[in-house]
């Protein structure tokens, strides 16, 4: 869908205003989600090949997340672009057209970028990638996103590059029987490991949750880690109760950002981000509480960026309307010269209002009234049955109506002049205060985007401790060397839940050296069998 509009000012326009296309809108490059995916990201994918191996990059245009792989096979292309249940993928003439065949028919859009600009105010994207086929697909994506959405990309965030092996190796079918985020039968969350363990309170921390669901951790010591960080969110209730309250009220700070960039916020969206802002001290209150340090790392990156909150809290009024072109947006006080042009337009109310009450005790004609109408100006409106009480040569003719006559003076045409002035120039100015403001809101995106990767890690390990303690969750220990499993009384946590008050049947499991094979067999089981591999 391509979006136009007009591109000059209409009052100094010859002729036809000049209208251009500002954004081309694609199933991978839509960014306004609405409240039922929030906490879903939207990925545009990419894809090149050499002799070697394939190029594939990923990026989610309304939160600014970019990474990029190297893929040995087209197998491990199909999967991955499965797993991020992408919608549309950017490829250049090195895929082949069966390639481009295979993922249309899984219901993906295929893009062409053939053609690579380089785009040297985004070149710090791509300073951390060496590879040469990963720099050569991140400039295709790159390229097709500047070309579609013409406008500021700030918010994209540098690539960082990733290997499936970095984390547990599970093909998209194991994904969708697994039923870890989606339902078969229905297609949804409900019935889901996400739906089981999704007790976040941010939509960025929903996000996260499903992609530490997709790419589980397979490194002991970062499994150890996360565990720690759980144990003392469970073991600590009213820190985590505190900590709870304080991110319910924590909005959406990726997607503000992604706003910002763009240059689509509004006066609300700044709001939003204000009001996130001013929860981050009591967010690092209730975690200093932890004496241990066990949230330091999170702590060194929950930045309050004070410096935007107080110039949003001095700038904007609480309830702004949604639009920044109309005026209504700027607090009094804020700007002298706003003030000024705010009191020419109450004196000129205030003067018509006195003249409104000076007009009817003189004609007599109590239902006179002083109105404002966009394409006629101010008016005095006299019904037609009270015509004959008008003094000959008082009013002149503007405007006749089927139920009165509308009059004007030259007093009333100047005072007209002064007022409509006053808001012309009192709604422009206002609308460059606040782009002012977005300006300045945009130089600390990526101190926002930092801030917010923070919330959402947080937000998604009290989410786990949540359910822990509610489904009484025991934390697995590792082991080293050799492999064994051992399970005491374990449950189905979905099914459990499914089940609802009925009684779940717990059971062992038990494998090691002499035990690397179990035939289990139950109801809808079909004699399914469990290897433990080393």
């Amino acid at each position: 869908m391509a979006i136009c509009e007009q591109v000059e000012d209409p009052k100094l326009a010859e002729g036809m205003v000049k209208r251009e296309v500002i954004q081309l809108v694609t199933p991978g490059t839509q960014t306004d989600t609405g409240i039922g995916d929030a906490k879903r990201n939207n990925y545009l994918t990419a894809l090149t090949k050499t002799a070697t191996d394939y190029g594939f990059a990923y990026a989610d245009l309304s939160t600014g997340e970019l990474k990029v792989a190297s893929l040995k096979n087209f197998e491990a292309v199909v999967n991955e672009v499965m797993s991020l249940q992408t919608k549309e993928i950017v490829v250049d003439q090195s895929v082949t057209d069966d390639e481009r065949q295979q993922i249309s028919q899984i219901g993906i859009l295929v893009s062409h970028q053939d053609d690579v600009t380089e785009q040297s105010e985004l070149s710090y994207l791509t300073q951390d990638v060496t590879d040469v086929a990963q720099n050569a697909v991140l400039k295709h994506l790159l390229t097709y996103i500047v070309t579609t959405q013409k406008r500021s990309l700030a918010h994209l965030q540098r690539a960082v590059v990733y290997q499936p092996s970095y984390f547990l190796k599970m093909d998209h079918y194991s994904q969708r029987n697994l039923e870890l985020t989606q339902n078969i039968r229905t297609g949804k969350k409900s019935g889901t490991l996400l739906w089981l363990l999704d007790e976040t309170r941010t939509a960025m921390g929903g996000r996260l949750l499903k992609q530490w669901l997709d790419r589980p951790l397979v490194t002991r010591d970062e499994i150890l880690a996360r565990q720690h960080k759980v144990g003392a969110l469970v073991t600590q209730y009213f820190e985590r109760h505190n900590l709870q309250e304080e991110l319910t009220k924590v909005y959406d700070l990726e997607r503000l950002a992604g706003r910002v960039a763009f240059g689509s916020v509004n006066g609300r969206d700044l709001i939003q981000l204000k009001t996130s802002l001013n929860q981050i001290p009591k967010i690092q209150h209730v975690l200093g509480e932890f004496e241990d340090g066990t949230f330091d790392d999170i702590l060194n990156n929950l930045d309050p960026n004070d410096d935007v909150a107080d110039a949003i809290e001095q700038a904007i009024i609480e309830d702004p309307p949604i639009s920044v072109t109309d005026g209504g947006i700027i607090k009094d006080g804020y700007d002298d010269q706003l003030d000024t042009y705010r009191e020419a337009m109450h004196n000129g109310k205030q003067w018509l209002a006195e003249m409104e009450a000076s007009e009817r005790q003189a004609t007599g004609i109590n239902n006179l009234k002083i109105g404002y109408n966009r394409v006629f100006g101010y008016y005095i409106e006299v019904t037609k049955v009270n015509l004959s009480k008008l003094p000959e040569g008082r009013y002149e003719r503007k405007q006749t109506l089927t139920n009165s006559e509308r009059f004007t003076t030259p007093e009333l045409k100047e005072k007209e002049r002064l007022i409509l002035e006053a808001e012309e120039k009192s709604t422009d100015l206002e609308y460059q205060l606040f782009v002012k403001l977005r300006e300045m809101v945009k130089q600390n995106i990526q101190r926002i985007q930092t801030l917010a990767h923070a919330v959402a890690e947080l937000d998604v390990l009290q989410s786990f401790a949540d359910v822990s303690e509610k489904y009484r969750f025991v934390a697995p220990t590792l082991t080293k060397g050799g492999h064994q499993l051992r399970i005491i009384e374990g449950r189905h946590p979905v099914v459990e839940k499914v089940l609802g008050r009925q009684k779940y049947v717990p059971n062992d499991i038990l494998m090691d050296d002499q035990t690397t094979i179990l035939l289990i067999t139950g109801p809808n089981m079909s004699g399914r069998v469990l290897t433990c591999d080393s």
